[in-house]
């Protein structure tokens, strides 16, 4: 369900990227429950609309928000001048010719459905969402022409300095701090919350058992192997680099309380019993300036370009004939 659950978030994510697809003039006069704008006559769908609400909703919901009905009202508003501002930007390119090879639009069909487990879910997702081959198809067209647009009216023409990227780097200092890590492994005996007392008391014995043979010098990587109930196991239990706030707490406390080395005494969590061995400590330091240069660069560039081609939208916009249906809902 998970795997399937980040699909559906995928392909919206791909088709939110893509302007909304214009509509025959038969279509243009079916009523307005049907559509939520018409950009320069062309015709933002409700199904369009419903998708790009569903991405933006998921994104929100991955950071913890819920929204009350005034945001979620917000929202829908903020999701429908996206679409027609990315319309336009179709519109734009399309005045510029640019057209768009389809073997491009082949490959990206298929870096989409690589996304998917089986071609049996990949075709069990567009049913739900409504969406056909040629529709999607269609989707990765625009969405190309707007790039390509972008690319040669902005991004082409739009440079960073040196100068101008080691000033952002030395006046924002706590952007680039890297905090402190810890390295560890660990051997996990879980417990069943609804095991009872003397489920418990079996997961206790078999810990304590397992520490007792690492005070007598047995491997921790290969007891964590052969007893360990976490996933980690086929690594000897390794988690990798961690900070504060990505562990629960006990453990947290407990691994960064210990000595690159040390093993802990058993921890107790809600997922059950722990050993922890700490094997290696990052101090906070500061990401130096020639590793994020590069990065840093792209970076400041890409927020000059959305700057520029937002500008150039607000524009154009104010030129557009354009129809909004979503205000009459109640």
């Amino acid at each position: 369900m998970a795997k399937l659950r980040r699909s559906l978030i995928a392909l919206a994510m791909v088709l939110a990227l893509a302007s909304v697809a214009s509509l025959s003039a038969a279509e243009q006069s079916k009523p307005s429950q049907d559509k939520v704008a018409v950009v320069n006559g062309s015709v933002i769908t409700r199904a369009d609309f419903d998708r790009e609400l569903m991405y933006a909703q998921e994104r929100l919901s991955g950071t913890g928000m819920q929204l009350d009905s005034a945001q979620l009202t917000q929202l829908k508003k903020n999701v429908l001048e996206q679409l027609i501002e990315r319309e336009l930007l179709y519109q734009e390119s399309q005045k510029k010719g640019i057209k768009v090879d389809q073997g491009a639009i082949n490959e990206q069909w298929r870096t989409l459905k690589n996304r998917f487990p089986s071609e049996e879910d990949f075709s069990n997702t567009l049913k739900k969402m409504n969406l056909s081959e040629k529709a999607v198809k269609s989707q990765f067209k625009r969405n190309m022409a707007v790039q390509e647009f972008i690319g040669k009216e902005f991004a082409e023409k739009i440079t960073v300095s040196d100068k101008e990227i080691k000033a952002y780097y030395d006046s924002n200092p706590a952007v680039f701090k890297q905090p402190e890590q810890v390295r560890a492994s660990h051997i996990l005996i879980s417990v069943d919350p609804k095991g009872g007392p003397s489920r418990k008391a079996e997961a206790l014995k078999k810990i304590t058992n397992i520490r007792q043979k690492l005070q007598k010098g047995e491997d921790f990587s290969a007891l964590a192997k052969k007893f360990s109930q976490c996933p980690s196991s086929a690594q000897g239990g390794d988690l990798g680099y961690f900070t504060r706030g990505q562990m629960v707490k006990p453990f947290e406390e407990a691994a960064f309380a210990l000595k690159s080395g040390e093993v802990s005494n058993i921890v107790e969590t809600r997922f059950g019993y722990h050993l922890i061995k700490v094997t290696d400590k990052k101090p906070e330091s500061i990401i130096s300036y020639k590793d994020v240069k590069d990065r840093l660069g792209q970076y400041l560039k890409e927020k000059k370009v959305q700057k520029e081609a937002s500008l150039y939208v607000q524009k154009v916009k104010g030129k557009a004939k354009i129809e909004r249906f979503l205000a009459e809902e109640k």
